[in-house]
Order: structure tokens, then C-alpha cells, then sequence
């Protein structure tokens, strides 16, 4: 019986080791039968595009994806945006490769998982609607060797070494151009933000009980935080960034997701980026006003060489004897064949670029003559500059505003006005600042009568029977003698429209609560622009446009219907009396708008510098200024004594 019993154990024994290994190999593993087709699935797939993978993470805490995100047909590669990253590593965690093992490099095993995930990489694609292509060289490698600690755990060395085993993969797959193509919308300040970014997450945590209670997190996050800052420094732009910068935000992203780990105090982290995002825009409000005041205050200063000429050309004219203080060819003043040009100013050396300008483009010079109207102040200056550098063979007349004696209070009720006591009050009180929140209203020029002048042309100009009217921050860029010839069929004034932008339409500067203007005008009809006008000076006195202007001053004594300057009067006294000129005649905005466009100001006849940043001040535009110097020959004796460069 024992050798019967002895016989049955060793049948059976042998039945195991015969009949298992058959079973085993007749019903394979699923990752067995996808490894077998794995060449197959590699041929498919060549034709289309590269295989990508995803690095796995040997930790056992479930981290927040990188943030790349692998579609099937791997044409591109896209950034998730911050929240919907954590959205995703919370929801599809499946999508990711969890792994807590300690296993080698497995190439078949990496390729497997990495097709697990296929079709939820598909849905994160789709899911990404506000993400930005990104090189996948920029994202933020938070394993990364460059970036380590001291303390580094040697999970993380285990994460670093699946890294590198994906990356070879990856470097032996094909690379398409669409995905390299992709790149091209990277932002150009995209690390910068980044790095930015970075800064506030770790002031975040740095303020948080659990990071606070961690010296070790803590004394890191600070370190982080000083390498950024020192990285980011003035950078507005990647480019502008030290070599470094990858790796300061590796290391950062690396401190980052251990702070991340041991906090758990959500509301205290709003709470702490609530009251960050109001302190930030307290300091907006603050540095915007400051920065409104500032500017108004520099445009109203007048730079110390500005103040020095006048004051040396009047010396030097008062030196003079009385036949050297007289202009040439006086008999071209008055003759209506000839192109006549009307400037009011009290600057002299932007007058000199007006008239500079215009004679270097004109085809004969000897047939323009240009009335400068000054005050009291700078008629001597204005005629010793002229007079010391005529402009070529052009006629310049030079006359003071106070010899004007039909000129007073009793004819111009805007003289009248702005001698009042309550306007210099208006002005002049600095303790009343705070009521007008439109600083650029209280700007002291408007009570200057020269920028009141323009509307009695008719009067400076008797026999003249048209006159282009030029402001002094103008540059002429090519000859004008074509707006004479214009038709402005039977209306008195010739201007370029700027309705292409809400803000300079009629409601932009006139007070439509106030029923007189609500009944007269269109709140949305074309504004348009002073700085160069033609003015039909026959058809102005047929239609006393000198009183019309007179009678909306009159009803405007208490600055009621519209601010003080003058365009709101003269859209009012030249409503449907204004001829549309083409826009190429006169291009405006280069005292304010950095974005204009360069062809545009190249085709222009006229650039005009209207806004703050004139081109004499510091505060210019850089890139248009060069339009203005270019007329200005600063070799001159006077301004080389004071000290006027470019």
C-alpha cells in the first residue's frame, strides 16, 4: 500500500509539471499578449506621429500633474493651466502613472502604461481650452539633479531615475514638425510669468501655520525666494533672464511641492491671496493717480534749457540795431496768391520745427510765408530766432498778441472769462485739486488767449482769403501746397476726423445732460482734430462764425456745457461746417500712443505729437522722437548755451 501511495504522489507531481506550463503558455497575460504586439502597434502608429510617454512617479503621495498633457495622435504638447491641473490629478488620477515600487527600468513596461493612458490624455485635450503650447524643454522638472537639496529623499532619486529612462525613450521616438510648429505662440514673457507666479505661491505658503511650524520648509522657501527675485530682477522678458533661470525655477517648483505636501489649510490660503489681491490693487489706484499728477506736472514745467533761450535771444535782440530787428520781403505778408500758414506759440523751438519742417518739404519756399503770433513775453526771442536762422527763401512774420487792440475783454467774452477772478481761482488754488478728478482741465495754458486765437482769424488776417493753421508740436513730412486747391464745398473749416475711436466723439467732451446740448448735437457724431486745419477765411466771414463762437462762450460762463479748452467750442461753432480732409493729411497720437503704427506715420503729411509727452520733454516716446530732432540743428550757438541736446 506505502508503494502504491508513493506511486500516486509522483503521477500526480508529474501531471503539475507537465500539464501547468501548458495551461500557463496556452492563456497569456494581457501585458504579455500587448507586448507581443507591440511591433504592430509601432507600425501603425509611424505613419501618424510619435509615441509619447508619460514619466512615472514612484511616490506614494498622489502629487499634482507637471501639467503636459499627451494626446493620442502626439501633435502637440499643451499646458494645463494651474486650477485644471489640480482639478485633473484630483478627478483622473488614472491618467497619471502611480506607482509606490522601487522597479529598474522597464522599456516595455514604461511603453505599456504609457498606452494605458491614451484615451484619458484624449480627454484632458479636450478639457484644455485656455492652455498655452509650451516647449516641452521649459516645463518645470521638478526632480530635477540641477535643483536638488541636501535633504533629498531618496524617493525623489528613485523619480529621477524613471525620468531619465522615459527621456531616452523619447529622444529615440520621432519627432513631427507639427509639434515643433506648435511652439511657435509661446508668449515671449512666459518664465517670466512663471517665475512670478512662483513668488506669490511661496509668499503664500510662507505665511500659512503648517509651513510657519516647519523651520526646515520655511528657511528653504525663503532661500527660493531671494534666487528668484535676484532672477527675475528688471526682466520683462524671457529673453532678458540670466542662464540660471531654468534651474532657479526647478529648484523653486521642487520647494513648492514640499510645501504643498504638508499644508492642509485651504481657507487660510485664500484668505492670505484675498487680502494680497487687495493690497495690490490699493497700490494700482495709488500709483495711478500719483502717475497722472506727475505727468500733468511735467507737462506744464518748462525744461531749464527751454527757459534759458528765451531769455539769451532777447538779450541778443535788444543788442541789435533797429534796421537788423526787420524780416525781408514785408509786401508777402498781405498777398492772397501766396500759402499762408497761421502759428500761435510761445515756444520757440518747437515753432522752429513747424517752420523748418514745412520749407524742407516745400517745393518753392519762396511762395510760403508763416505768421507766428507770441506774447509779450517771447516777441523778442521769437523774432532773434528767425532772424538768426531764417528759413531759407520763406517769409516770417513775428507779431505780439498785446499789440492786438481790437483784443479785449469787451468784444471776446473768453477774455473776459479768463481774467475773472473765479477762473484764476479755478486754477491757481491748489487746495481745490482734489474736486476735479480730470487734472489736464486745471493745465494753466488755457488761460493763454493764443489757444483762444484760432477763432478770430478773420480779424488777424483781413486779406487773407484761406490760411492753414498749425499747431507748434506738428512735424510736416511732406509738401502741403495741395490743401489750398482743396474744395471744402461751402464749408469754413477743413480737418481730419478721429471718430475711429469711441472716446473722441461728441459726447467725449461735451455735456449731453445739459438740455441746450442734447438738443442741438449728436453725442455720437464725428469728433475731429485741431493741429492742422485749412480755414476758408472768405466763407467764415459770410457766415459770422466769429459770433457764434461768442454766443455758445456767453452761455457757457459757468463751464456748464462743456470743460475749458478749445476743441469743445470749436466741434460746437464748427458743427456741420467742417470739411473731412483724408486721414493721410494728419496723423495724430504721437504724444501718447506707443502703438501706432510706423507705416501709418510714414504716409503721413503731418505727425502730430498732441498729448503730454511732447517731444521736447523727457517724457517723449523714445521711437517718435526722432521725427521732431531731426529739425532741430543743435550745433546752434544759443542752444549749445543752454545746454538743449538731443
Amino acid at each position: 500500500m506505502e508503494i502504491v501511495a508513493t506511486r500516486n504522489i509522483l503521477l500526480f507531481l508529474l501531471c503539475v509539471t507537465v500539464v501547468a506550463p501548458i495551461l500557463l503558455y496556452s492563456y497569456p497575460s494581457a501585458e504579455q499578449e500587448l507586448v507581443q504586439d507591440l511591433p504592430a502597434f509601432a507600425n501603425n502608429a509611424a505613419d501618424s506621429a510619435r509615441l509619447n510617454l508619460l514619466p512615472e512617479e514612484t511616490s506614494a503621495v498622489l502629487k499634482e500633474p507637471i501639467g503636459d498633457v499627451h494626446t493620442n495622435d502626439s501633435t502637440s504638447i499643451k499646458k494645463l493651466p494651474h486650477d485644471l491641473q489640480m482639478g485633473e490629478s484630483r478627478e483622473h488620477s488614472s491618467g497619471r502613472v502611480l506607482s509606490a515600487t522601487n522597479e529598474g527600468e522597464n522599456p516595455i513596461k514604461l511603453v505599456i502604461d504609457g498606452i494605458k493612458q491614451g484615451n484619458q490624455s484624449n480627454y484632458l485635450e479636450k478639457t484644455n481650452t485656455t492652455g498655452d503650447n509650451v516647449n516641452p524643454e521649459d516645463a518645470i522638472d521638478v526632480d530635477d539633479s540641477d535643483g536638488k537639496l541636501a535633504s533629498e529623499t531618496t524617493t525623489n532619486k528613485q523619480e529621477q531615475k524613471t525620468r531619465e529612462s522615459s527621456s531616452r525613450i523619447k529622444k529615440n521616438a520621432h519627432v513631427s514638425p507639427e509639434s515643433n510648429n506648435q511652439n511657435d505662440g509661446i508668449p515671449s514673457d512666459a518664465r517670466v510669468r512663471q517665475l512670478k507666479d512662483q513668488l506669490i505661491q511661496a509668499k503664500v505658503f510662507l505665511s500659512l501655520p503648517a509651513v510657519k511650524n516647519n523651520p526646515q520648509i520655511t528657511r528653504e522657501l525663503r532661500l527660493r525666494v531671494k534666487e528668484v527675485l535676484r532672477t527675475v530682477g528688471e526682466a520683462s522678458q524671457d529673453s532678458d533672464l540670466p542662464r540660471n533661470a531654468n534651474e532657479r525655477m526647478k529648484a523653486m517648483e521642487q520647494s513648492l511641492m514640499k510645501g504643498r505636501q504638508i499644508q492642509d489649510d485651504c481657507a487660510g490660503a485664500v484668505k492670505k491671496l484675498r487680502a494680497m489681491l487687495h493690497s495690490t490693487e490699493e497700490q494700482l489706484r495709488v500709483h495711478k493717480k500719483q502717475t497722472v499728477f506727475l505727468t500733468q506736472l511735467t507737462a506744464k514745467t518748462l525744461p531749464k534749457g527751454l527757459h534759458c533761450l528765451p531769455l539769451r535771444l532777447t538779450t541778443e535782440y535788444h543788442s541789435l540795431i533797429p534796421s537788423l530787428q526787420q524780416f525781408p520781403n514785408p509786401e508777402k505778408l498781405e498777398d492772397p496768391q501766396l500759402y499762408h500758414y497761421a502759428i500761435f506759440s510761445d515756444n520757440i523751438l518747437a515753432t522752429g520745427v513747424v517752420v523748418n519742417s514745412t520749407v524742407a518739404h516745400a517745393k518753392d519756399a519762396s511762395k510760403h510765408v508763416f505768421h507766428i503770433v507770441t506774447d509779450r513775453l517771447n516777441y523778442a526771442a521769437m523774432r532773434m530766432w528767425f532772424l538768426a536762422n531764417p528759413p531759407g527763401k520763406a517769409t516770417i512774420q513775428v507779431q505780439n498778441i498785446e499789440e492786438f487792440t481790437w483784443l479785449n475783454s469787451s468784444y471776446s467774452p473768453v477774455l473776459k472769462q479768463l481774467s475773472s477772478p473765479s477762473m484764476i481761482d479755478y486754477y491757481f488754488k491748489t487746495h481745490q485739486a482734489t474736486s476735479d478728478s480730470n487734472l489736464k482741465f486745471r493745465n494753466p495754458k488755457y488761460l493763454s488767449i493764443l489757444n483762444h486765437l484760432r477763432f478770430y482769424l478773420p480779424e488777424v488776417f483781413p486779406k487773407l482769403n484761406k490760411v492753414l493753421f498749425l499747431d507748434d508740436d506738428i512735424v510736416v513730412q511732406k509738401d502741403l501746397t495741395a490743401l489750398w486747391s482743396i474744395d471744402l464745398k461751402g464749408n469754413v473749416n477743413g480737418a481730419v476726423e478721429t471718430c475711429g475711436e469711441s472716446f473722441h466723439r461728441f459726447d467725449r467732451y461735451l455735456n449731453f445732460s445739459n438740455p441746450l446740448i442734447a438738443k442741438n448735437f449728436d453725442p455720437h457724431a464725428c469728433g475731429w482734430a485741431y493741429g492742422m486745419n485749412v480755414y476758408d477765411l472768405v466763407e467764415w466771414k459770410r457766415q459770422n462764425i466769429t459770433e457764434v463762437y461768442h454766443n455758445w462762450q456767453k452761455l457757457n460762463h459757468d463751464r456748464q456745457l462743456w470743460k475749458l479748452g478749445t476743441l469743445p467750442p470749436g466741434l460746437i461753432t464748427f458743427w456741420k461746417r467742417t470739411f473731412p480732409l483724408n486721414r493721410t493729411w494728419h496723423v495724430l497720437g504721437l504724444g501718447y500712443n506707443t502703438n501706432i503704427n510706423q507705416k501709418l506715420i510714414e504716409g503721413a503729411a503731418v505727425v502730430h505729437y498732441n498729448g503730454n509727452m511732447k517731444p521736447w520733454l523727457e517724457i517723449s516716446i523714445p521711437k517718435f522722437r526722432g521725427h521732431w530732432t531731426k529739425y532741430v540743428d543743435y550745433d546752434i550757438v544759443y542752444l549749445r548755451e543752454c545746454n538743449i541736446n538731443p
